[in-house]
């Protein structure tokens, strides 16, 4: 009896191809990260791959985290808002001059504040829905308007006065090793995942971003949904604004604007990795962690001061690019099954 040998068929190098073109969107980013702190740590040995450069990194970035995941929550309705870069700007210096010009303890001037960041969201959200104003426009005018009433309130001045220490706790205190914020940050995202993956409000949100008139023949209330989504992106950027006071100690209307293309970045990043062509919540933090480790290793390296935003501007404009190419890629395939 002759035994004929078992072939094996070898995948086809298009076949390769094609597996690795559905991996790369998905898995790019967290690799392209992985790959960059393997480089900076091998050309900065003695500084970059330390517990004191993960906590620097992680301690400076997690207000432009919180913005991101600020930003993203409109974004699920293919909105956007440009407030969490003036919004934050107004609510450190708030949350500050509560105290120390008003006497409010600390616990009432965060609640105030968050509370006042929940109905700015609400006033974005009837701009939005109410009066039809395109959401770029919308947030743009409303975030210029709280950044002038910040420029007024402040005068061009510093906000300075005593602050408590627990007050100071919300951003200095450690929580296993590593900042708080850090912690704030997982925590948030952890809810926001629940909701848009395991939630009907989040497949509301998905389906209002894909197709609103779609979404309302199905029943979903577009006009409620929008308007919280803006109300929960006022209120994270309030936190946002809490942690920053926390961290500053003083209250000045120059510091904000700064995390708005940052936090923006890193939420255009979010559609392009992990669940391309959808907003999503652990793309969003893998966005904003290639920021921060970019930047940290060619400030390191000795980079000019302008490396951060022009590194930030490049990655904007890959991000969009890669964003409209999946959409372009996905609108393009039901045709081909035809």
């Amino acid at each position: 009896m002759i035994s004929v040998p078992e072939t094996q068929d070898k995948p086809s190098p298009r076949a390769v191809s094609h597996g690795l073109s559905h991996l790369v969107p998905v898995y790019g980013m967290p690799i392209l990260m992985i790959a960059l702190i393997a480089l900076f740590s091998i050309a900065l040995p003695d500084t970059f791959p330390t517990r004191m450069n993960l906590n620097s990194i992680l301690s400076d970035k997690a207000i432009i985290a919180l913005l991101a995941l600020a930003a993203m929550i409109p974004m699920l309705t293919n909105k956007i808002d440009l407030t969490v870069g003036y919004g934050i700007v107004l609510w450190h210096v708030l949350v500050i001059t509560l105290q120390t010009r008003f006497g409010f303890s600390w616990p009432a001037a965060v609640t105030i504040v968050l509370l006042l960041g929940l109905a700015f969201g609400f006033l974005n959200g009837l701009l939005v829905e109410m009066a039809k104003i395109d959401s770029f426009i919308a947030t743009l005018g409303s975030g210029t308007i709280v950044y002038a009433i910040a420029l007024w309130h402040t005068g061009g001045r510093q906000v300075i006065g005593t602050l408590p220490d627990s007050f100071y706790q919300i951003n200095s205190a450690q929580l296993l090793g590593l900042p708080v914020s850090t912690w704030y940050v997982v925590g948030i995202a952890i809810a926001l995942w629940i909701v848009t993956e395991y939630l009907p409000a989040g497949r509301f949100l998905y389906a209002i971003g894909a197709n609103p008139r779609a979404a309302q023949l199905n029943g979903i209330p577009v006009r409620r949904y929008v308007i919280g989504a803006f109300m929960s992106s006022g209120l994270l950027t309030a936190f946002a604004g809490v942690v920053l006071a926390s961290k500053l100690g003083i209250g000045q209307a120059s510091v904000g604007l700064e995390f708005l293309l940052p936090a923006l970045v890193g939420a255009f990043l979010g559609s392009t990795t992990i669940r391309p062509g959808r907003v999503n919540v652990w793309g969003t933090l893998v966005g904003v962690g290639v920021l921060a480790v970019g930047i940290s290793g060619i400030q390191q390296l000795g980079g000019a001061f302008f490396v951060e935003p022009l590194f930030n501007g490049v990655t904007l404009l890959i991000a969009i690019g890669i964003a409209g190419y999946g959409s372009r890629r996905r609108s393009r395939t039901p045709k081909r099954n035809l």
